[in-house]
């Protein structure tokens, strides 16, 4: 029987508290959470620049890494856009490990050790939330947030996909979007002058001269009052449905609100910049507006109103539904693409060229404006028609774009009052925002393989005109986040950065 490692202990045991039915089902997901957990690191030790990596011989059979300290680890060819958890076991000069968390701790590499206990957790996460699942169905969601609740692995490459900690397993499954809970937000007033307010806050969120702002459960137990801010307030209660990031939850009346949530998801503390909240209004405007260039192939869910008490940890903003954009009266649905797997839509060859083909269209009609989206899985939805063929595009949460000033100017559209880091010129930080996000991820994830995504691009990049950043991207290494380097380097802000294979670079593209 397989040791099971302490977090898998750990969670195992709050579940015979608050849910033993979930015991057995728990146990018999773990092998297998195990090897997700370890696919999606032997990618990022196979593709990414980590110091103590010397070198790689890459074999038809095999992948040998040779170690700082002279050491060699074995594995499968690694395929950077893979799905599937096909990595069952890798081996340190001979000795097997199957779990990710161990192979982390023995390397003994510079911040293994934090990086080891979330690779612990994000395994124990992912068979608690596997383990929670109902009986696939095969009808498809009615509400947006249904859709959400699809997701069950979380990212599709990132070793800590389903990281949680400071989450009790009590909380992960009263909060977490698989988990198919209803949250109940409170609120905290605060006068109307010691906020930042942009946009139109919501009349339901108002009391005469206050603001009520939307506090998500877990940041009332675990931040406010560990700071003084007097936790969230019982009178005033939104019911709502956690979004798959977990911390943006769609309530009753349809519009959906991004919480701040100071907990680390991932990679990241997901709370809310008083930055973000200052250019909320500017930003959704002016991405309106230059959405509407795109001949009706992109809409921008508009930001509603955002809010700020002065603090990260005390801030909402209050978005429309992209369901806003779907004709129900047709049977168009608006999915996220995330979610697209679920629909066994990719699985149809031309179905996956179109949706690529759409894709591209407009990331890089954006691109060539000025404006490179962050659009990966979660932030990016299709319409999709009543048969499943993509329509148009939906992209949501327009806080990490990037708006290039001299693009801009080139094609006449008016710079915004803009500041900080959304705005750049530089021509790498551009593509990398898009072809990062939406090639290496969105349409690498909805693929599924290399061979699938090589396939879609061909098909689909027949009919792109031949600009200079369809260049860059048919004739370079694919630009995506360095994950786990990004994890394991705590002295270094911001994102870095690796390449992986194009697959059409060898086309002759």
């Amino acid at each position: 029987m397989h040791r099971p490692h302490p977090a898998e202990a750990e969670v195992a045991d709050e579940l015979a508290e608050v849910r033993p039915d979930l015991l057995s089902r728990y146990a018999t997901e773990l092998p297998g959470a195990r090897a997700a957990v370890l696919t999606r690191l032997w990618r990022a030790l196979a593709h990414e620049p980590l110091p103590w990596i010397t070198g790689r011989e890459r074999g038809r059979e095999e992948l040998t890494l040779r170690l700082a300290d002279g050491r060699r680890l074995h594995g499968p060819p690694a395929d950077p856009y893979a799905t599937a958890a096909y990595v069952t076991a890798v081996c340190v000069d001979g000795l097997e490990y199957d779990h990710p968390a161990r192979l982390v701790t023995d390397l003994a590499v510079p911040h293994g050790d934090g990086f080891a206990a979330e690779l612990g957790h994000s395994v124990a996460s992912l068979a608690l939330s596997r383990a929670g699942q109902p009986v696939p169905s095969d009808a498809w969601p009615v509400t947006d947030w249904e859709w959400e609740q699809r997701v069950v692995d979380g990212h599709p490459y990132h070793p800590n996909c389903r990281s949680r900690p400071g989450f009790s397993v009590a909380e992960q499954l009263a909060y977490g979007p698989e988990h198919r809970p209803v949250v109940e937000l409170g609120t905290v007033p605060v006068r109307a002058g010691e906020c930042l307010v942009t946009g139109a806050w919501p009349d339901s969120m108002r009391d005469g001269g206050r603001l009520l702002l939307p506090v998500h459960p877990w940041q009332a137990a675990h931040v406010l009052k560990r700071h003084g801010g007097g936790g969230a307030a019982r009178d005033v209660v939104f019911a709502a449905h956690p979004l798959m990031s977990l911390r943006t939850l769609a309530l009753a009346d349809g519009s959906h609100v991004k919480t701040a949530l100071s907990a680390r998801l991932t990679s990241s503390v997901r709370d809310i910049s008083v930055y973000s909240v200052g250019l909320s209004a500017t930003v959704s405007s002016f991405a309106e507006a230059v959405a509407a260039r795109t001949d009706g192939l992109l809409h921008v869910t508009r930001t509603l109103g955002a809010a700020t008490a002065g603090s990260p940890d005390l801030a909402a903003v209050v978005r429309e539904s992209p369901q806003t954009y779907a004709a129900t009266d047709r049977g168009e649905r608006v999915v996220p693409v995330a979610a697209l797997p679920a629909t066994g839509l990719p699985e149809s060859p031309s179905w996956l060229a179109d949706f690529t083909r759409l894709a591209l269209t407009v990331g890089l009609c954006l691109l060539e404006l000025g404006v490179a989206l962050e659009a990966h899985g979660q932030n990016l939805l299709v319409v999709l028609s009543g048969t499943g063929a993509p329509l148009r595009l939906v992209y949501r949460d327009l806080a990490d774009i990037r708006v290039g000033p001299a693009r801009l100017a080139r094609h006449g559209v008016p710079l915004p009052e803009l500041t900080g880091r959304i705005v750049t010129d530089d021509e790498q930080t551009l593509r990398r925002k898009l072809f990062g996000s939406l090639v290496a991820g969105s349409l690498a994830a909805t693929a599924g393989s290399a061979a699938a995504l090589r396939s879609a691009l061909e098909t689909a990049v027949r009919d792109l005109p031949r600009t200079p950043d369809l260049a860059a991207l048919l004739g370079r290494p694919l630009p995506t986040k360095a994950l786990t380097l990004m994890r394991m380097s705590p002295g270094t802000p911001g994102d870095q950065w690796t390449e992986l294979p194009n697959p059409l670079l060898d086309q002759g593209w």
